[in-house]
């Protein structure tokens, strides 16, 4: 027990996490730590005589590397000092391993549904004409080229896991044996395996398409042009807090392992999930130019209409930056479990111990400072509302990707529901906004 600000009321424990804090961190480290070659590697290839370019390394190749970079601490941090591999949740008993020949048979079934899975993920991406064009052009070539790589890759993974996994008959397996159709199959677990690898298949190749572009701007920043001006200070911090979020959010979508404890443990199962998820990302997304929900109209960002107030400019940078770090931290805490429309985990510590959606909070608030809709450069009152309901309206849309992501959550862990629970009566942000709903419902009763 814990006790309140002023010593006397008890507060329960909140919820343990599922993932530490010093996982996340040390992958931001080592993120850090590539950053810094990359921008610095002219001045070490100088002093060391290394043969090459001595310039900047802000190329495609130095983004995907700082992929490795950030992800090596995490996964050394979760085996070594975490020790996630022993835990029971794995679903992995390393003490009593079956023979080989024990489970060829099953793991030749998983093979038949995992290929068969990435052939269908392979038959998207080439009729999808999106795909072909702009950024997603990198991401088909990385796919492309590590598509070989992960199919035979798969054979010893598998035939490896396969010895020691309690129940080696899982979502793909039975996706397998429903091809082979010479077992019974589990269409329920066919499902939830397909929808496990649709959204795999959906964001990796999103996030491969943007995750070169941040990085490359980090690198080649000169920030010793920005100081003293509060917009390009605000800009550049900005930009920075959104590299961390992509670089860390990718290397989650692509270690979903269950030696790792970081497997998916199920795909949102509502419609209404998915609906709200999509719409945010292309080529659904509804936010974008001349799309139903821009709120873009006529509208100048903050350093436009506070401009010449120096006072105000560091000010509304300053919540504009902090804003992003809670943002970028969100994802920060998830470690190897970041990942949309899943469940792997339960996270209940850094910016979830005070509210159960600190990414969506805090990214919806930055929208409205930095855009402040309600204020439109060709002076239209109709512009200005109709700018201003309509951000209203995206975030309304976060706001039932929450209720949609909470509904599978609760259904899926109990111990997702003390944390819920938990939050309801004493999260700082959380615990307020239930409080004020409970007293305006009994109001309207």
């Amino acid at each position: 027990m814990a006790y309140g600000s002023w010593g006397m009321t008890q507060v329960p424990a909140r919820p343990p996490s599922d993932v530490s804090a010093v996982v996340g961190l040390s992958g931001l480290a080592g993120l850090l730590a590539w950053l810094f070659v990359c921008r610095n590697w002219g001045v070490i290839a100088d002093a060391l005589a290394l043969p090459g370019p001595h310039e900047r390394l802000a190329g495609p190749f130095a983004a995907l590397a700082a992929l490795v970079a950030s992800g090596v601490p995490m996964v050394m941090v979760s085996l070594l000092v975490d020790k996630v591999h022993l835990r029971a949740s794995t679903g992995i008993d390393w003490a009593h391993p079956r023979r080989l020949r024990e489970v060829a048979d099953v793991s030749i079934t998983k093979l038949a549904g995992l290929w068969a899975t990435w052939a269908l993920i392979a038959a998207i991406y080439c009729l999808g004409r999106w795909y072909w064009r702009s950024n997603y052009l990198f991401a088909m070539d990385v796919l492309g080229y590590s598509a070989p790589l992960l199919f035979v890759g798969a054979v010893p993974y598998v035939l490896w896991l396969d010895r020691v996994l309690v129940n080696p008959r899982d979502g793909a397996w039975h996706f397998g044996a429903m091809l082979i159709g010479r077992e019974a199959c589990d269409r329920a677990q066919v499902w939830d395996h397909l929808r496990a690898w649709a959204v795999k298949g959906f964001f990796i190749a999103f996030m491969l398409s943007i995750v070169t572009l941040g990085f490359t701007e980090e690198v080649r920043a000169d920030f010793a042009h920005v100081a003293g001006d509060p917009v390009s200070v605000g800009n550049v911090t900005i930009d920075f807090m959104f590299m961390v979020d992509v670089q860390i959010a990718m290397v989650g979508y692509l270690l979903t392992v269950k030696p790792l404890d970081a497997h998916i443990r199920s795909a949102n199962p509502l419609l209404a999930g998915w609906v709200a998820a999509l719409i945010c990302y292309p080529p659904f997304i509804q936010m974008g130019s001349g799309q139903v929900l821009d709120y873009h109209t006529n509208t100048a960002d903050w350093s436009y209409w506070l401009a010449g107030r120096d006072a105000l400019l560091w000010t509304w940078a300053a919540l504009l930056i902090v804003l992003t770090a809670i943002y970028a931290w969100a994802t920060v805490a998830f470690g190897l479990r970041f990942s949309n429309l899943t469940y792997r985990g339960v996270l209940t510590n850094g910016p979830y111990a005070w509210t159960r959606h600190p990414a969506y909070l805090s990214k919806n608030t930055f929208w409205w400072l930095q855009t402040l809709p309600f204020l439109a450069t060709s002076h239209s009152p109709v512009d200005a509302v109709r700018n201003t309901v309509t951000l209203a309206l995206v975030s309304g849309v976060y706001y039932w990707r929450a209720r949609t992501e909470e509904a599978h959550l609760l259904a899926a862990d109990p111990k997702y529901r003390a944390y819920h629970a938990w939050m309801a009566e004493h999260g700082p942000i959380t615990a307020p906004l239930v409080r004020l709903g409970r007293l305006l419902a009994r109001r309207r009763a």
